[in-house]
């Protein structure tokens, strides 16, 4: 029966069917085939759901799309500009940095491609850099995005486990900003053999001012990880507190928020959380079927039977993970996997804060890999590139990210300093 499950939904996934939705249909499959009642899809849907901490998800989406329609990202993008530009390659530097900037705004790698990449896409081949290595970059520095507090895949995580969604934001934010100053390298090194161009240095009063118009954007995830951190306010209401932020600096301080917008920009983040919403329900189902046929045992008992050596096992989970993360949406796949693989981790001494931070990492970089990889096509369809150029190109910046990734998982302190100095 579990050979079923996973056959449908692999057909279905195969044939184009978005993924929220093989998860259901392979799940409906095997409930009828397996004579289960089918009241049991509300109840698992509901029960998936039925969690306060995920009411945060609606807020701080609405919140990053207030900040993006106001303005913020062409705030972003011109600081981090007038920071690099004058290096050879800055505006690819720029690229990263404004990831990195825009990430404590959105928290997802997919807004991220989206926003900046049509700004700086078209900026760069303008410029005079290859296209493919543009969609490179950009799809690249936005797996930053959900490392970086506030993250939605680490909201997830903190769901399923029950775990600090402050200790889960801080334990990301090291290891984010690792990989966005990881990626500047490649950035470098290959702008400066192809002699990409650079700009002109900009005066400290520039650059002064970029930093002012950007600053508001940055003091929004410092407010709410002091306020998660401080006891202020849950993630929940930490995410009703940013659209509020959003919205007043939107309209009384860009002033670059339409009120007429507005509902425009409320029915774009319904649409978007009705979307996460409905697949973290089925994603629950088909969880649920799978313990029903005892996968997650089988699973751990597969691993721990090639070895018990932490080391390996680590490895392994990992190669699983990356494997995963290359057709399967990141939030699906933690909703599915992070139950069964948590008691492997925390059979071989592993911290489940660490595994939550190295299972995300995981999972986003195989948003920049085929056969999905869905900020890989955004990327490019901005970039008007073919696919392949612009995987090619990706390589060097996927080599960076499995060396952060090797880090987080065999380093422990560099997700566990930052909450260590909270406790």
């Amino acid at each position: 029966m579990a050979a079923l499950l996973f056959i449908s939904f692999i057909v279905l996934i195969f044939l184009g069917v978005p993924v929220a939705f093989s998860l259901g249909l392979s799940s409906l499959i095997y409930l009828v085939v397996a004579d289960i009642p089918l009241t049991v899809i509300p109840q698992r849907m509901f029960g998936g759901l039925n969690s306060f901490v995920l009411l945060c998800i609606p807020g701080f989406i609405l919140a990053g799309n207030l900040m993006n329609a106001g303005g913020i990202t062409d705030r972003i993008v011109g600081f981090a500009n007038n920071c690099f530009g004058h290096i050879r390659g800055g505006l690819g530097l720029a690229n990263v940095g404004s990831s990195m900037g825009f990430a404590g705004i959105s928290g997802t790698a997919l807004a991220d491609t989206a926003s900046i990449g049509s700004v700086m896409i078209p900026a760069m081949k303008k410029e005079g850099y290859g296209p493919g290595f543009s969609a490179a970059v950009t799809a690249s520095s936005s797996t930053v995005g959900p490392m970086i507090p506030p993250s939605l895949p680490l909201i997830i995580v903190g769901t399923l486990a029950s775990l600090s969604i402050g200790d889960l934001f801080l334990a990301g934010a090291v290891p984010g900003l690792l990989l966005g100053i990881g990626l500047m390298i490649p950035t470098y090194l290959i702008s400066v053999k192809r002699n990409y161009p650079k700009g002109e240095r900009k005066s400290f009063k520039a650059i002064w001012k970029s930093f002012t118009g950007a600053f508001w954007a940055i003091l929004m995830t410092v407010i709410i990880l002091y306020g998660i951190l401080g006891g202020l306010f849950t993630p929940t209401e930490a995410s009703i507190v940013a659209v509020l932020y959003a919205f007043v600096i939107g309209i009384f301080v860009y002033k670059e928020l339409p009120i007429k917008k507005i509902p425009e920009i409320m029915l774009s983040s319904m649409t978007s959380t009705a979307s996460i919403m409905l697949l973290v329900g089925f994603a629950n189902l088909f969880g649920w079927i799978m313990v029903r046929e005892q996968i997650p045992q089988l699973v751990a008992d597969s691993i721990l039977g090639v070895s018990t050596n932490a080391i390996i096992v680590i490895l392994l989970v990992n190669l699983l993970l990356l494997f995963v993360g290359t057709f399967m949406e990141t939030i699906a796949a933690l909703v599915i996997l992070f139950p069964v693989l948590l008691p492997v981790a925390l059979q071989v001494g592993m911290d489940p804060i660490t595994f939550g931070v190295m299972m995300v990492l995981n999972l986003v970089i195989g948003l920049v890999t085929p056969p999905v990889g869905v900020c890989l096509f955004v990327a490019s369809q901005i970039g008007k590139v073919p696919i392949g150029k612009t995987a090619i190109e990706l390589l060097p910046f996927i080599g960076v990210s499995l060396a952060i990734l090797m880090l987080v998982a065999f380093v422990p302190q560099v997700t566990l300093f930052l909450p260590s100095l909270f406790e």
